[in-house]
């Protein structure tokens, strides 16, 4: 234990997470606004930011789940996979204290410069991985920014519906683009809290409006009655709790990276009393006409209540903002304005396909099957698995197994259980059902545009 004990006073004693950390040490020794506000890096933020950043949208879309997957399968799938991606969170916070701690020990210094998850692959399994990683992480997130773009257009059309949903979109694209002024994981504090308050009380709305509604006439719950349907909704699942591809940005924006081990099971845990009651009370009530209802609410009744309630987006852009920063030379700059106007291309094809695609309920599931299921539960369990093959790694690795599991043998046979999984249930029946039900909605949604630019027909000439 002590090779562990050592990486970890390593990385908190020479944890420069940013362009910021010298003016954190000098003001935060007293009160003040901007701290209170702006810094943040403590064991609270990071689990702000994990719980907020787990669910968002999604939750508005798992009574959408619960309706194609049936009310048991709904709930004991959102178990399954908030443990598993509590499990694979995990060994991604284990291969980030792993590359640091042998980064300082070649003197490296991340001053001004923000680990990322591919560059952790990079440093231990070498550059092929690291294009696999950057490839996976970059589209998920891009895509992910796009569905939180569609989620908030779509709220708010529901809210206000005097502007088209694409309209709202264009709106809120320029909403997102003020993210790029903020610079990194450690300034999420304010954001992150009003993210997880407003998906709390999102979804405690949701539990509490369906149950005073009541069941409607003749509610039917037929679920599951399709297998397409079923991995469909078993995949919008698999993306909810597979919001941990910002893992390693969170944990290098803490003062102690060392203490976020039980952070994302935590948070997970929390998201837990958000997810089960929305989704279950939605579904006792509206039963079956959640099938041609992916958000959730469409169906509820308009009130105050609800207009009040939101999700809020941003969290998915800031890797990527990162990442375009180390490509064009610009992420050791210090002057927040630079690095704002350097962003905004990036902010351009997540608005261009919110644009494209006016529906998100079928997009969760197709990018949880083809991108999460990689992103954040394959790569990282056999990027672990290779990281700690020989004999030699394993002695002298940062982070030994967990008290819970007793040996490297199974917490080997515990990640290739969890590559065979989610490679054959998330990506192979999940994409193909995705995928089907996504094409269905292009074609309905291609139809219903031409219907709807078709002129009126021309009135019968009477002689």
């Amino acid at each position: 234990m002590s090779n562990q004990k050592q990486a970890e006073e390593a990385m908190v004693s020479n944890n420069d997470t940013g362009h910021e950390e010298k003016e954190v040490s000098n003001d935060e020794s007293g009160f003040s606004l901007k701290s209170v506000l702006w810094h943040g890096g403590s064991v609270y933020d990071a689990w702000f930011s994990c719980s907020s950043n787990q669910v968002a949208q999604v939750l508005l879309t798992l009574p959408y789940s619960f309706s194609q997957m049936g009310m048991l399968s709904g709930i004991i799938l959102q178990i399954f996979y908030g443990f598993l991606g509590s499990w694979t969170a995990y060994l991604i916070s284990v291969l980030y204290v792993e590359y640091r701690s042998r980064k300082e020990k070649e003197n490296v210094s991340f001053k001004n410069h923000v680990i990322q998850w591919f560059e952790v692959l990079d440093g231990l399994l070498g550059p092929t991985w690291k294009a696999v990683g950057l490839a996976f992480n970059c589209t998920f997130l891009m895509f992910g920014s796009v569905i939180q773009l569609i989620a908030c257009a779509s709220n708010i059309y529901y809210i206000d519906d005097k502007f088209d949903k694409r309209t709202w979109t264009y709106i809120f694209g320029a909403c997102c683009a003020t993210t790029v002024f903020i610079p990194s994981f450690h300034n999420y504090r304010m954001w992150s809290f009003l993210g997880l308050g407003m998906t709390t009380y999102t979804a405690w709305y949701m539990t509490v409006a369906s149950l005073v509604h009541g069941q409607v006439e003749g509610v039917v719950h037929s679920g599951p009655t399709k297998a397409v349907l079923y991995f469909t909704g078993a995949t919008n699942i698999l993306y909810t709790f597979g919001g941990h591809a910002v893992t390693v940005e969170i944990m290098h924006a803490m003062w102690k990276p060392k203490k976020f081990k039980c952070i994302y099971l935590l948070a997970t845990l929390y998201v837990f009393t958000l997810t089960l009651p929305s989704a279950a009370a939605t579904y006792w009530a509206f039963g079956d006409q959640l099938l041609t209802h992916s958000n959730a609410f469409s169906l509820l009744p308009r009130t105050p209540w609800r207009d009040a309630a939101f999700i809020t987006f941003g969290f998915a852009c800031t890797p990527l903002y990162f990442v375009w920063e180390k490509v064009i030379g610009m992420h050791d700059t210090k002057s927040i304005l630079l690095r704002a106007l350097s962003r905004l291309p990036v902010v351009i094809p997540i608005w261009f396909f919110a644009i494209i695609f006016p529906f998100f309920g079928p997009i969760n599931s197709a990018v949880g099957a083809l991108l999460v299921s990689f992103t954040v539960y394959i790569i990282p369990a056999l990027a672990h698995m290779l990281t700690y093959r020989s004999a030699s790694a394993r002695q002298d690795a940062a982070e030994k197994p967990p008290f819970f599991i007793p040996s490297w043998t199974a917490m080997y046979v515990l990640n290739a259980f969890i590559v065979v999984w989610v490679l054959v249930v998330g990506f192979g029946l999940g994409g193909w059902a995705s995928m089907s039900n996504f094409i269905k909605q292009v074609d309905t949604f291609g139809l219903f545009a031409k219907c709807y630019q078709c002129p009126p027909p021309t009135p019968a000439k009477h002689h």
